[in-house]
Order: structure tokens, then sequence, then C-alpha cells
């Protein structure tokens, strides 16, 4: 069974950092990705990874302040959020494909739960 597992979230002031994790298990996938939802919008794309090379996609507005990482023997992929801005509050979703390093919500297969991110101004 596939499990996609995430921790790290909460309450930071604005300027603070957070560091996000997810752990999957059941398989290996070829791109591990990060989403976002805030209240009353869209969930959109923030950053993916191509597991094999360690290829990195972000969106524009975490560009230089966000680095997705992963750990192969803890088959895990991580968020670090530095520099955080009050809107970058969101529920934070870990997501997991079989496709290219995309930022296509629908090339991905398997969600997490989601986790909290609380930025205060």
């Amino acid at each position: 069974q596939v499990q996609l597992v995430e921790s790290g979230g909460g309450l930071v002031q604005a300027g603070g950092s957070l560091r996000l994790s997810c752990a999957a298990s059941g398989r290996t996938f070829r791109t591990m990705g990060w989403f976002r939802q805030a209240p009353g919008k869209e969930r959109e794309f923030v950053a993916a990874l191509g597991w094999a090379y360690g290829s990195t996609y972000y969106v524009d507005s975490v560009q230089g302040r966000f680095t997705i990482s992963r750990d192969y023997a803890k088959n895990t992929v991580y968020l670090q959020m530095n520099s955080l801005k009050p809107e970058d509050t969101a529920v934070y979703y870990c997501a997991a494909g079989f496709g290219g390093t995309t930022m296509t919500r629908d090339d991905y297969v398997y969600w997490g739960q989601g986790t909290q991110v609380t930025v205060s101004s």
C-alpha cells in the first residue's frame, strides 16, 4: 500500500524557516513534488524533484527561498522553506508520480494528507 506521510508544518513568524518532510512507503516514484492550497484558492504547484537525477523545478514565487531535496535511503523528500512570508500560509501537500519533473497537478498519482503552514506578520 502506497502512503505519503507529511510532517513539519507549524506556525512561524515572517522571515522564519520551516522544513517539511514527506516519507513515501510502498514504492518509489519518478517524480515527487509539493503543492499548497490557501483558503478559498486553488491548489497550486510549489516545487518538484526528479528522483533519479535530482532535477528540480520551482514556482517563481518561491524561487531562491525554498529548496526541495531527497534522501534515497529514507525514501523521503524535503521542502526547506526560508524567508517565509504571510502569503506562504497554506496547507502543503506532498505528491508523487511517474512522469517527468512537472508542475501539472494531474501528473501526480499519490497525495499526502497535507500539513498546515501558517506565517504570521
